[in-house]
């Protein structure tokens, strides 16, 4: 009897997601639903492919085997898909990419503007989301690339997946001139005494600010923690509090008539990552970002740093 492929697929996805019950959560179907199909699928091969551990679902040595198939099975479709959808020639390419919803979007715009200024057509398909969300849509094809802000440490399906360093930038503190008396504070040791405006607990700056500020003994008050960069830029423009961007945008923000640059922190770099399937990049569009990545990040910085 030949396989079916719908209940390989529902195998497949179980032994990815570690149970039925995330399986049927990333197919929006009942668990009964998905080990129904597994279990038809056992009965044509004939062999038992998960055992159970406790309350755990664990591959047989033959669930092992069938899923390494199963793996390149589903690989190969969606590099046919790929194919199929760029096919016939003339029509755009398309370019799907993922932005950690951490990153600041008028960088992730400077990194990505190249791809889609290539000579034949592209049409960039861009997704926002937090990182562990990115990297299953990269896992399952649905994605060419992630951009982040940092690299991913192989274990389990990871180790299929690449981070390529773009580059790195410094970190700016701006604040808004309503937010200040007059006269700029001195720098760092003026920031114990505004308001701060912090990145979510999730942006890798997070960590990496929060050290800075203990080593340079300050303590200022918080007032706000953001998941999303441009909102905390926004409620910074505002004036609620003083916010950090990375250096390489801090022209940009600056051009606010309203925005003042208080320092730059020294010993702080904001590193971004291309993550990708390909251990050797090779896709025309994720090249035209890394070259724009070297050309924009990683320059030196000048004026006061703290």
């Amino acid at each position: 009897m030949a396989i079916n492929h719908k209940h390989l697929f529902y195998f497949w996805k179980t032994a990815r997601e570690g149970g039925v019950v995330k399986a049927g959560e990333a197919l929006h179907v009942t668990p009964q639903t998905i080990s129904g199909q597994i279990r038809l699928l056992e009965e044509s091969l004939g062999v038992e492919l998960f055992g159970r551990h406790g309350r755990s679902l664990e591959l047989t040595e033959t669930g092992r085997l069938v899923l390494e198939y199963a793996e390149e099975m589903f690989s190969l479709s969606a590099e046919l898909e790929q194919i199929v959808r760029h096919y016939p020639a003339g029509r755009p390419t398309e370019f799907r990419v993922g932005v950690s919803d951490a990153l600041p979007k008028s960088l992730v715009y400077q990194l990505l503007q190249p791809a889609v200024l290539q000579s034949d057509p592209v049409r960039i398909i861009c997704r926002e989301w937090r990182l562990e969300r990115l990297l299953a849509a990269l896992l399952e094809h649905r994605l060419d690339l992630v951009i982040a802000d940092t690299p991913l440490t192989a274990s389990g399906p990871e180790e299929r997946v690449y981070s390529h360093h773009l580059g790195e930038s410094g970190l700016s503190f701006l604040a808004s001139r309503k937010l200040l008396d007059g006269e700029l504070p001195p720098f760092p040791a003026g920031l114990g005494r505004l308001p701060l405006l912090l990145p979510g607990e999730d942006a890798a700056l997070r960590q990496k600010l929060t050290g800075w500020l203990e080593r340079q003994r300050l303590r200022p008050k918080v007032v706000g923690e953001f998941d999303d960069f441009a909102l905390m830029v926004a409620f910074g423009q505002a004036g609620v509090g003083v916010f950090a961007v990375p250096t390489a945008i801090e022209a940009e923000c600056l051009s606010n008539s309203g925005m003042v640059l208080l320092g730059r922190a020294a010993g702080i770099r904001s590193d971004y990552y291309a993550i990708s399937m390909e251990r050797r990049l090779t896709h025309p569009c994720v090249l035209s970002i890394t070259e724009a990545a070297r050309q924009r990040l990683g320059g030196p910085d000048k004026g006061n740093t703290g």
